[in-house]
């Protein structure tokens, strides 16, 4: 028994942690390659190397996926001070290069030599598609960085090469993350560059992307529904998913076409971005005007947003308790009841549901049943979890708020 102990104990120390053995890099100096400080490692790796997110059978596993700043010209190899199987007979070691070349696409070199040359070719890489929006973000170590916002599709040259290399980082950094089928004409990409400087000549650095999925509404209109958004680690926190969702609400807004734009499960950060860009875009309609919003939600919030900015009434109505907590007196008790009370009256909706469920069940199940099914919906809970949702809603309305304060 103590033998079979310390076996399992000499085979643990070949597991790797996967998210920290992936290193990632985009490069735009040679120097970079070599500079630890330019590599980020993934959020996530779960969809190769399981619930675990381990891998069996290597010590000092480094798995190198280091890109081109630009043109996302890929490098890859693997590396590990030792494997398993140099140890221990009949022990099989996960195969970590087969995993990742499952969702890699061809083209790439594991020759550092060969990277290098395709270093060498980004000063011939230029954004793809049209150019929608130009920005810049103040750096203290740089200064003024200028960025812009282009929108392509798959017809354009050598675009859905590049998109493949792109989506990969999808598996590292979204969690439920897949690949789309880009064949089909109704996509359309949103692509964030940085413009910078190199050895005289202006290059520029891939800095994140979104897909949207046109679909169609009868009879004649389309509903842009955004499936991808990522923000590359390096350039996360620098107010660019902002400025991309933006950009993107703002073309198709020019659009007679679209009915309204909607996102794909979104994720809670997704949300709190949106609502964060729809405020911003909201808050000079009429509608919206500060002595309307104490007055409630009103059609013509509704009909504006929609008309003007392609908002639906759901997106509209968040907008509407954003703007009406900035414009409450917070010192006013009986101001703050109202609002309160407003907020709480769109967040019982799903309670309500339950109610309206449970009075069709009681026609229909057993006692016993109806039993188990009336404890779920214990009204005393119900209202500790509404009060409980409006104090998490308030807090993220808050951050919005101070978010475009201090952008003023």
């Amino acid at each position: 028994m103590a033998g079979v102990n310390t076996m399992e104990k000499k085979l643990a120390e070949y597991k790797c942690d996967t998210n920290e053995a992936i290193c990632l890099k985009l490069v735009r100096f040679p120097e970079d390659v070599e500079d630890d400080s330019t590599t980020f490692h993934p959020e996530y790796s779960h969809q190769l190397f399981g619930d675990d997110e381990v891998a069996f059978g290597y010590k000092g596993l480094q798995i190198q996926l280091f890109y081109t700043a630009g043109n996302l010209g890929t490098v890859f190899k693997v590396k590990y001070a030792s494997k398993v199987t140099e140890m221990f007979d009949c022990v099989e070691s996960d195969d970590v290069e087969g995993k990742i070349r499952e969702i890699i696409p061809a083209g790439f070199t594991c020759n550092s030599d060969d990277f290098i040359s395709l270093l060498e070719k980004e000063a011939n890489f230029k954004p793809f598609g049209t150019l929608l929006h130009t920005y810049t973000v103040h750096s203290e170590e740089a200064g003024e960085l200028t960025y812009q916002i282009h929108k392509a599709d798959i017809t354009c040259p050598g675009f859905q090469e590049y998109h493949e290399r792109l989506q990969t980082f999808l598996m590292w950094f979204i969690e439920t993350a897949s690949f789309i089928d880009a064949d089909d004409d109704r996509w359309d990409f949103f692509l964030v560059f940085e413009k910078y400087n190199k050895d005289g000549e202006t290059l520029y650095a891939t800095v994140g992307y979104m897909t949207v999925y046109n679909y169609y509404v009868y009879p004649d209109k389309t509903r842009p529904r955004v499936s991808q958004m990522l923000i590359l680690p390096p350039f996360q926190g620098e107010g660019h998913g902002a400025q991309l969702l933006e950009a993107v609400h703002r073309f198709y807004c020019s659009l007679p076409k679209v009915q309204d734009i909607t996102a794909e499960d979104p994720s809670e950060n997704y949300v709190k971005l949106r609502d964060y860009v729809l405020v911003k875009l909201c808050q000079g309609l009429p509608s919206f005007a500060t002595d309307k919003l104490h007055l409630g939600f009103s059609p013509d919030m509704v009909k504006e947003a929609q008309d003007k900015l392609k908002i639906n009434k759901k997106h509209a109505r968040r907008v509407y308790e954003i703007l009406r907590l900035r414009a409450t007196d917070m010192s006013d008790e009986e101001k703050v009841r109202e609002y309160r009370l407003e907020v709480k009256k769109r967040l019982f909706g799903p309670y309500r549901k339950n109610q309206r469920e449970l009075a069709k069940m009681k026609k229909c199940l057993r006692p016993e049943e109806l039993v188990s099914h009336m404890g779920q919906m214990d009204t005393q809970t119900q209202h500790e979890e509404l009060e409980k949702s409006y104090q998490v809603v308030v807090e993220d309305y808050r951050r919005i708020i101070e978010r475009l304060a201090s952008q003023a």
